[in-house]
């Protein structure tokens, strides 16, 4: 493996939306920075199962759901 190909990985530390903060090894700046997050898992809805909305832009989702709407995948 030729030296000096990856990347400098160092301990630095993260800060949560909340205040929070732990110490992990990156690749992000140099070691020791703050790595300060504007969305974090404990808030942001992709991991707490939030409540989502279908959006029909331009007629995409009801042409969709007028090709496809009437079949069934194993509903009873």
């Amino acid at each position: 493996m030729k030296p000096d190909v990856h990347p400098s990985y160092h301990p630095i530390k993260v800060v949560m939306t909340d205040g929070t903060e732990y110490m992990t090894r990156s690749t992000y700046g140099k070691p020791g920075d703050t790595l300060h997050l504007d969305i974090d898992p404990k808030t942001h809805p992709a991991w707490t199962g939030g409540s989502q909305q279908l959006v029909d832009r331009g007629g995409r989702l009801s042409r969709f759901n007028s090709r496809f709407g009437n079949l069934s995948f194993g509903k009873k």
